[in-house]
């Protein structure tokens, strides 16, 4: 099995990758597709995950067949179908609607650090998921989720907060995400071992 690097990420076999691009220790499963996206350093997806147009923070865990930033049809138009914009495909004459794909690429969603996407879910375009949240297994994100807060469901709804809100903005003020690699080896007993709160009380949240 090859190692992760800080140096390029470890992509498995029958990926798509499309101006995409990774941060450290990065990795992305078996037959994922990820376009016009940013994974920062230590996040990665497992098998056919679906990823466009999305900035994905540090240390997100994406399970296997989560879609993030699923495209759009023209739903006001007369029809839904690819012959509106990929034209090009079913016509000599015809050119792409390159708009319509600048607009699609314009509609960002944001994953943030820590963050903890279940088998199977879906993410919107324009939604931010905050630091910390963790989204349940085949829940459909169609709102903004705060920092450290579950979600579960069709449409996603709040379950419970991931730990009291003092708790969670002393992590937040902590940032822990943001330290380099040689700290976080060194806390890594700590991180393994401790509570939250007494990681907190130790370095300094």
């Amino acid at each position: 099995m090859p190692k992760l690097s800080a140096d390029a990420p470890l992509i498995h076999s029958d990926c798509e990758i499309v101006d995409a691009t990774f941060g450290r220790f990065t990795e992305v499963g078996r037959g994922s597709r990820i376009a016009h996206s940013r994974l920062d350093d230590y996040s990665y997806c497992d098998r056919y995950t679906d990823i466009a147009n999305a900035c994905i923070g540090k240390f997100s865990n994406i399970a296997s067949f989560v879609r993030i930033g699923p495209t759009d049809h023209p739903m006001q138009r007369a029809s839904l179908h690819h012959f509106l914009y990929r034209s090009d495909d079913y016509w000599d004459d015809a050119d792409r609607d390159e708009s319509f794909f600048e607009h699609r690429r314009s509609r960002r969603t944001h994953v943030g650090h820590d963050t903890w996407i279940g088998h199977g879910a879906i993410i919107r375009p324009e939604v931010t998921v905050g630091n910390g949240a963790i989204i349940a297994a085949g829940a459909v994100v169609t709102r903004d989720v705060p920092p450290y807060l579950i979600v579960a469901g069709v449409p996603a709804t709040p379950l419970r907060e991931r730990f009291p809100k003092p708790i969670a903005a002393r992590l937040l003020a902590l940032s822990w995400w943001d330290w380099d690699h040689e700290r976080l080896r060194a806390a890594l007993s700590d991180f393994r071992a401790l509570s939250v709160e007494s990681f907190l009380e130790r370095y300094g949240g």
